[in-house]
């Protein structure tokens, strides 16, 4: 069977909020940047929806691109909405609950 095509979407203007749609009780996400130096993949959850806590073995910045959510780093909660970032840093507990329909780009920095 052939390998699948990667789309690309170099040089393109893209508003990132397009490239998932919500899916009820979910959560979608689309990897649009894999490489040895990092990783950026966009993310939409339902609301209600989360990733429980986990650590990461490098950083990763969290910028929400529509709603709102709780992100809790080393058991402090933070809450952010469009057009916030936090960094979490690597090695350290954090999870991600959507309060409401919720976007974000994940980038995750590879050192």
């Amino acid at each position: 069977m052939p390998e699948a095509k990667k789309e690309s979407l170099a040089e393109q203007v893209i508003d990132p909020r397009d490239l998932v749609a919500y899916q009820p009780g979910s959560i979608v996400s689309r990897m649009l940047a894999y490489t040895k130096s990092g990783t950026i993949t966009i993310f939409a959850f339902d609301e209600g929806e989360g990733l429980s806590e986990h650590t990461a073995p490098y950083d990763a910045v969290l910028q929400v691109i529509d709603g709102e959510a709780l992100v809790t780093i080393a058991g402090k909660e933070y809450s952010v909405t469009a057009g916030n970032l936090i960094i979490m840093p690597a090695t350290i507990p954090h999870a991600v609950h959507a309060v409401t329909r919720f976007k974000m780009m994940l980038t995750m920095i590879h050192a």
